[in-house]
Formats: structure tokens, C-alpha cells, sequence
């Protein structure tokens, strides 16, 4: 989506703190992406600029947690899934949920990988 992000994540390790994980995603992420702007779109600088306090700090994510939550259940997983699949089209952005490159909705229905490499889930994890 062009002003939001899901991502569906499943840790390596049965105990994880979600913190780390969604920090060691984020902030390189909105290093280089600041890094773009002040290169490419210096306009866009005000936008992410934000006074606390006495200090100025550039904010590329949304303050706060978002709405992380565990997908215990694998009905619950696919429900998930599919309402990500489907936001481009809901948004108007395209047709169907398949034309949204940007989506793993294309690999999970056959088709070709886009530039978001996609690792399926283990028949296991689908199991429980």
C-alpha cells in the first residue's frame, strides 16, 4: 500500500520479543528511506519532521505499536491473509488482488513471485 505496510512474520524461535523484531524491520527501513528523501524529495521533509520537546526528529513510521497481534490459529492466519490480499483492490489500486505487485497475492494463487520474496508457511504450522 502507498502509506502502509503489513507484513505477516513468524519467528525462528518460540520465545521472541516483537519489539526487537518490528525495530530490526523498521529502522533500516526508515534510514534509507530518509536518506532517499533528502536526496530525491527534500519537500517531503517537513512531513516526517516532528518537535519533542526541545528536539526535532524525522519520523518515518506512525508513532506507536500498530496493531501487532499473534495468529495463533491457523483459520485466524488465513483470514488475515486474505483481507491483506485483498486492501490494494479494496483501495481501489487495482483490479484484483493479484495485480498488486507489491502482494504475495500473486504467488499464493499461482503465479509468478514479485519483488517481495515470500516463504511459505510449513504444512505443520497450517496443521495446528
Amino acid at each position: 500500500m502507498p502509506d502502509h505496510v503489513h507484513l505477516v512474520g513468524y519467528p525462528n524461535q518460540a520465545a521472541y520479543d516483537i519489539a526487537e523484531f518490528r525495530k530490526s524491520i523498521k529502522a533500516p527501513v526508515a534510514k534509507q528511506a530518509l536518506a532517499h528523501l533528502e536526496q530525491h524529495a527534500p519537500e517531503w521533509l517537513p512531513k516526517v519532521t516532528h518537535k519533542r520537546g526541545s528536539r526535532t526528529e524525522r519520523l518515518f513510521w506512525q508513532s506507536g505499536g500498530g496493531h501487532d497481534r499473534n495468529l495463533d490459529q491457523p483459520r485466524t492466519l488465513h483470514a488475515a491473509i486474505d483481507y491483506l490480499h485483498a486492501n490494494p483492490a479494496r483501495a481501489g489500486l487495482v483490479a484484483k488482488p493479484t495485480d498488486w505487485e507489491w502482494s504475495s497475492a500473486g504467488w499464493y494463487h499461482q503465479q509468478a513471485q514479485g519483488p517481495c520474496v515470500v516463504h511459505p508457511l510449513t504444512e505443520s504450522y497450517l496443521d495446528r
